[in-house]
């Protein structure tokens, strides 16, 4: 067995060993710790490892951040993520990476080589999942560097949220090539909206030392280890935020049927930025 191939075997191994919502929560603790010397440390530390540029944050200074929950989910300054304001055009709801893009085939949701979910599963409600059998899907990967804010992908009406309790995974490549169902079973939060071409959602998938989803509609999640199904009337516009991660994970993007197509430019691994056009209506 190759160095390779035995640091993928352990690191898989490593995440199914772990107390992953307990790592979860002593890190969510740290993240919101307002003590001055713990959260400069930590978001200095964070910062040299992944490279984040504050140039285009709303604040540049990190020391002014009140945690490092505050800094993780840090605005950007204005006008830095121009909004395609195309009315037939879907923008990209996160800064990232496409993890995969296409079509729903037969309910199945491609994952990564080998591997797949159904809509059913991710949506984890027959019926909410039902218009999206064979839909279109967008798999956006936010790294640790990236900005966590998601959102809106296009107009629309929040009709309902669920929250679905689940595992923690990693949700990085090296995860999503070797764990069967990987975004069908971390915890989520599921968004569904009415809009003018039908249905769509938007499922903010959590991950290892995530230390927790929020939303517009529900606040800050507080997970309950039970389906929790509520129903909203909130009109968002193309652009607005939706949500936020506190550290990094994934936002999945379903359409209905024959509604839009995703451009072509997009596969797998391609960057992207929130706000650019990622798909347009059918004609």
């Amino acid at each position: 067995m190759s160095i390779n191939a035995l640091k993928k075997t352990v690191f898989l191994k490593a995440q199914r060993l772990l107390p992953q919502h307990k790592l979860s929560r002593v890190v969510g603790k740290v993240a919101a710790s307002e003590n001055p010397v713990v959260k400069n440390l930590v978001i200095h530390a964070f910062k040299a490892k992944y490279g984040i540029d504050l140039s285009i944050a709303e604040e540049s200074n990190a020391t002014k951040y009140r945690s490092f929950n505050a800094f993780f989910t840090r605005a950007l300054q204005n006008n830095i993520r121009p909004i395609d304001d195309n009315p037939k055009h879907i923008v990209c709801p996160a800064d990232g990476a496409i993890s995969q893009i296409g079509a729903i085939v037969d309910g199945d949701v491609f994952q990564a080589k080998g591997q797949k979910f159904t809509v059913e599963q991710l949506v984890a409600d027959p019926v909410l999942a039902a218009p999206f059998k064979q839909g279109c899907f967008s798999t956006i990967y936010l790294s640790p560097k990236d900005y966590h804010r998601v959102h809106m992908p296009f107009d629309g009406v929040l009709t309902e949220t669920l929250y679905v309790p689940g595992e923690l995974f990693s949700v990085n490549q090296v995860t999503a090539e070797n764990v069967p169902g990987l975004f069908a079973r971390n915890e989520r939060m599921v968004c569904l909206f009415d809009t003018e071409i039908g249905r769509m959602a938007v499922v903010l998938v959590g991950a290892m030392i995530v230390a927790g989803i929020e939303t517009v509609a529900t606040g800050k999640v507080k997970p309950s280890g039970r389906l929790e199904l509520q129903k909203h009337d909130i009109a968002l516009k193309k652009g607005d935020e939706l949500g936020r991660f506190y550290l990094g994970s994934t936002a999945i993007v379903l359409f209905e049927h024959n509604k839009m197509a995703w451009d072509t430019v997009f596969k797998a691994q391609s960057s992207v930025v929130m706000g650019e056009k990622l798909g347009a209506l059918l004609p």
